[in-house]
């Protein structure tokens, strides 16, 4: 398997372990220096980051759903000419709240490396 699939089941891993309230499996999939930049604030550390999810979000019965995955290419740089020593993976989708409503539309930007999720980068649409 190469990273680059990797990637992407690391990224679904770590939907599944948020909306089943795993919080030490996904806190398993996260590298130590995991920082999470979303619009409305920045989650800097794992541990940081699984409490928020454990304890402070406002909604915890929501579902993740995955529409797309876009991979970048593990086995070169931006240009192409050098491997890359990280890889990474973006993912479109949707959080549905307890009644299957949509809340949002988002793209998360996933940066991996030595097999742990490191950066997360969320962007949102909130007028669906």
């Amino acid at each position: 398997m190469n990273r680059s699939t990797r990637a992407a089941r690391l990224a679904r891993s770590y939907y599944a372990a948020i909306d089943g309230g795993e919080y030490d499996r996904l806190g398993d999939l996260l590298d130590p220096a995991f920082v999470h930049d979303r619009p409305d604030r920045t989650l800097e550390g794992r541990d940081r980051f699984v409490a928020f999810m454990r304890d402070e979000r406002p909604l915890t019965d929501t579902e993740h759903v995955v529409d797309a995955t876009y991979e970048r290419d593990p086995g070169g740089g931006d240009d192409g000419s050098a491997p890359a020593e990280s890889t990474g993976v973006a993912v479109r989708g949707r959080l549905l709240d307890a009644d299957g409503d949509e809340l949002f539309a988002f793209v998360d930007v996933f940066d991996v490396a030595d097999g742990r999720l490191t950066e997360l980068r969320t962007y949102v649409r909130t007028d669906v």
